[in-house]
């Protein structure tokens, strides 16, 4: 999501060294059917926080299909920086009371959903009926409930979904996706991942505010899902979970940790763990024939990983740049995408379960 605080900030930059090797498809730099050849898509981005102005923006800069072209945000001060900064007109920026307006707007395309969980829903489905694709930031919304009314709007309007899962454009995370689904070692055993950052930002954020989507699982954990998820190709069927808390009165509202275990219907077992007090990210998988897995493997880049065969020998990329341009590509060549908001409702179910196993106390159902 959002990076609002410089701890996040600073512990993702960590895992980052090295960024500057950028993959490009040479297929992106196709034309855009409905459009003029050489005409690029029009972006507009829903909130501008921290991911917005650290990694979004930027990442619009180096893309072939698509370009940033509107702005959305209740801040004035911030949009005129940004309207001086990237060169956009004053018909493509709009706050949230006349976020409906963009309908009319034909340089708007694609409209990037950048703000709290809590507020996706709202904004996916304002976005969709206005006639626009989306992009929706992850978590996709506060529950699996809500991710299907999103799903059902852009069915409605005829309009492409897609959620802001940037490591399936990342080729370490795409290394992890064949290795396993293809079981290039083997049957996948086991899964040991984790994914967090000692949180030492603004204690009023959303990040710590439950009824906002806050909390290390929706916001780190979230990964570690997905990466046992891409890494076995299977849906977990049964969850337990529980909080680990020390009395910090930071996390009055939300988890401080949290770990969790998934049971595949293959039979393979995902242990993770997630958590805004402690600094780790990896992703590691015990085959029958060999154990492979990335450290670190979450963050913007500086990903690393081994095999049996040796080190994982990828450049690094900018994933976000992938990331919007290849959905760019789905619109213009009206194909699906990769991770659509079925995935992102499918992550959810997931999260919802490992919600209910902590109340519970007890091993739950995926449903």
């Amino acid at each position: 999501m959002i990076p609002q605080n410089a701890s996040r900030r600073s512990f993702i930059r960590t895992f980052s060294a090295g960024i500057g090797i950028v993959i490009v498809n040479p297929s992106l730099t196709l034309g855009c059917m409905n459009h003029s050849q050489t005409k690029k898509l029009g972006i507009a981005l829903v909130g501008l926080g921290g991911y917005s102005g650290g990694q979004l923006a930027p990442a619009l800069q180096e893309t072939k299909n698509c370009y940033l072209a509107g702005i959305v945000s209740g801040t004035p001060s911030k949009i005129k920086d940004w309207q001086e900064r990237y060169n956009i007109p004053e018909a493509n920026c709009y706050d949230y009371e006349n976020f409906d307006e963009i309908a009319k707007n034909p340089a708007i395309d694609i409209v990037y959903v950048v703000l709290p969980p809590s507020m996706h829903m709202e904004y996916t489905i304002r976005a969709a009926k206005a006639g626009k694709h989306v992009i929706c930031e992850k978590p996709m919304a506060m529950n699996a409930a809500e991710c299907a009314e999103m799903i059902a709007a852009c069915k409605a309007a005829g309009r492409m979904l897609s959620i802001g899962y940037r490591l399936h454009f990342e080729p370490h995370n795409m290394e992890m996706m064949r290795l396993g689904q293809q079981k290039i070692y083997g049957k996948v055993r086991n899964i040991d991942t984790a994914n967090g950052f000692s949180y030492g930002g603004d204690p009023g954020a959303w990040r710590l505010k439950k009824a906002m989507g806050g909390g290390p699982l929706m916001d780190m954990g979230i990964y570690s899902i997905q990466g046992s998820r891409y890494t076995t190709g299977e849906e977990p069927a049964l969850v337990t979970a529980k909080e680990i808390n020390t009395d910090n009165p930071l996390f009055k509202e939300v988890e401080e940790t949290l770990s969790f275990e998934l049971e595949f219907p293959g039979g393979t077992i995902a242990k993770g763990e997630t958590s805004f007090s402690r600094n780790y990210s990896y992703l590691r998988a015990d085959a029958e024939t060999g154990k492979f897995g990335i450290e670190p493997s979450y963050g913007y880049g500086g990903q690393a990983g081994k095999t049996p065969a040796g080190s994982m020998n990828f450049p690094q990329v900018n994933q976000q740049a992938l990331q919007i341009d290849d959905f760019a590509q789905c619109i213009i060549q009206k194909k699906p995408t990769r991770v659509p908001g079925e995935m992102g409702m499918r992550d959810m179910k997931v999260i919802d379960t490992i919600f209910r196993s902590v109340r519970s106390g007890k091993r739950e159902a995926v449903f």
